[in-house]
This record gives C-alpha cells, structure tokens and sequence, in this order.
C-alpha cells in the first residue's frame, strides 16, 4: 500500500471514541503463571516451578472486546459462560474495561472455558484447559441471537470472534451474518478452520497464513503469488466482500473486488505474538465503524499489530499509542 497520509489516518483514529462496536463469540480466561525453575522433580522427570506472578486476562472474544475498548469504542459483547465463580471473575474483569456485559449468558450445562498456561523463563512448560466445546442448546443460541439483534440497533461494527468453544455454530453463524447484512453494518470474522467455509458473505474475514492454507483444505505454497491466488480464491469461494491475510514478519495482503494491496510490516521488534490477531481484527472493524475505507483499515490494523506483538501476553493498544507510531 503506497501513498500514507498519516493526517487522515490519525483523524480516523482519533474519530475511534465512542463509536460502537459488538462482538459475538467466544470468551475465556487467559490465565498465566509465571516463574521460575531450578530444579526437577524427585517425584517425575518434570520441572518444579516455583510460582512468582499469576495473572487472569480475558481471552478470546473478551480480548477482541478489550482491545476495543482500550482504543475507545463502546463496546458490547455477545457471548456464553458458565455459571460458576469462574464466569464471575472474566466477566468483572471485562466490565472493568468499560465493556458492556448485558449480552452474555450464564450456561449450567458448560464451564467457563479457561487455558492455563505454565511459564518458566518465557518458555512455556504446560498448558492445560477446561472447556465444553460443543454447540449451544436450542434455547441458548436463541438467546444469543436474540441478543445480538438488541445490539445491533446501536452498532456500527460487528466482530465474530469464533476460538472454536461452541459459541460460534452452524446456527448462530448463519443467523448473525443475516442479521448483520439486513442492518447493513459491517461484519468481520476471525475464523476458526473447522468453521472456515461457513463465513460466507461477511464484509471481512482476517485470517493468518496458516489459518487461510488450512482452512480452504489446500497444501501451503510459499511466495507472495501463492499467497494472492490464495486470497483470490477465498474471496471467490465465500462471497466475501474482502479478505485480509496476516502474514507475520511479511506483513498483511488486503484483497478487494478489483484489487490486492500488500503492507510490510511495521514491527521493530517481536516478544509475542499472543493475541495479535484480535487486535488486527479490532482495530480493522473499528476503522471501518469510525469511517475508514477498507485501504485505510488495514493500515490502522497493521500499525496496531507492529506495537502488541512488541509486548507480552495478550496485550492491547491504546489510541495514543497508535497515534505515536504513525509519526
């Protein structure tokens, strides 16, 4: 992409308070403890880690939310928990992002999904999980849907942030799209593989290489040509009106009806890329809410991603820092 004019994309950034914005999908812990080991057990050939720090982070579609309202939107979130102290301590923590909350459902029948991950000296020892990934009951994915549409009537954004937990199902992916398309606000999507080709007729869909190679079941071939025949045919075959291809240290492809614009990327320097793709998506979706073509958007996205994979853990960007790294 050529030809910045940084004054307009800080304008779009700046115009980011207050815009609305919802997210529909899958809310988890992010739970991280940290330390250190300097011996292994007498009990197995395992580390002992002698814990120093222990952080709990809203994962998934939490993080997508937070994100968000790091950068200022008004944000409300869609989702499922379970009905367990768990669910109680994700959803204080969202709501204490400035999240509105109103739309998430307690399931009895489910856990709140959590991933613990075990880390030693920022390598990752264990990471264990609790969660029910199957699909909503019939009552819950109505309720879902019907909260969707509530919010819909003041949104100008809606992110679909499927991490394959059971939110995000033949039912409720169908009929969020609907609903999205006959209110005509735009609707992103980062998909999971096993849900790929049901995303079809979405405004976006933001997947990385790897996610795109697999999830159009196709062998990875290396080489920006690959990479825009990939994209071309992703557009085609879902219907979408474009499609955004994270590439990593090679930056991100954005495809249009009649065009393909390639962005290198931006980061200085690359401590984790944990949670990077909700910030493209966040950041791409709000741009779009706040007023920016689809150029533009993924522009603003990349700048954001080149500051949180700079950080570690699954971190978000504010607006200030979006507005430093355009100088």
């Amino acid at each position: 992409m050529q030809n910045i004019d940084r004054k307009q994309l800080a304008g779009l950034i700046k115009a980011f308070n207050g815009t609305p914005v919802t997210v529909f999908g899958d809310i988890m812990i992010d739970h991280f403890i940290r330390g250190k080991v300097s011996r292994i057990s007498p009990e197995a050939p395992v580390p002992v880690v002698l814990v120093k720090e222990e952080t709990l982070l809203p994962g998934g579609a939490g993080n997508v939310a937070s994100n968000l309202a790091a950068l200022g939107a008004k944000v409300s979130l869609v989702s499922v928990v379970g009905d367990d102290a768990a669910a109680d301590s994700l959803l204080e923590s969202i709501q204490a992002n400035g999240v509105d909350v109103s739309g998430v459902l307690r399931d009895k029948q489910r856990p709140t999904t959590e991933k613990v991950r075990v880390i030693a000296e920022h390598q990752q020892v264990v990471r264990f999980d609790r969660e029910a990934s199957h699909s909503l009951s019939a009552p819950v994915c109505a309720g879902c849907i019907n909260n969707l549409k509530k919010a819909l009537a003041s949104s100008k954004g809606v992110v679909l942030s499927d991490y394959g937990k059971g939110v995000l199902c033949d039912a409720t992916i169908k009929a969020s799209i609907e609903a999205c398309r006959a209110a005509r606000i735009p609707v992103t999507v980062d998909p999971k593989v096993e849900h790929f080709k049901k995303y079809r007729q979405v405004t976006c869909i933001t997947p990385n290489t790897k996610e795109a190679w697999e999830g159009m079941r196709l062998m990875p071939k290396d080489g920006q040509p690959a990479i825009e025949d990939l994209g071309k045919n992703i557009m085609a075959t879902l219907d979408s009106t474009t499609v955004l291809i994270t590439q990593g240290p090679n930056g991100m492809t954005l495809f249009e009806k009649d065009c393909i614009s390639h962005t290198p990327t931006v980061a200085r320097e690359v401590y984790d890329v944990t949670g990077a793709g909700d910030t493209v998506i966040s950041v791409f979706t709000l741009a779009l809410a706040a007023g920016a073509n689809y150029k533009q958007a993924a522009l603003i996205s990349n700048y954001a991603a080149g500051i949180v994979v700079g950080k570690l853990g699954t971190a978000t960007v504010s607006r200030e820092e979006l507005l430093e790294s355009l100088k």
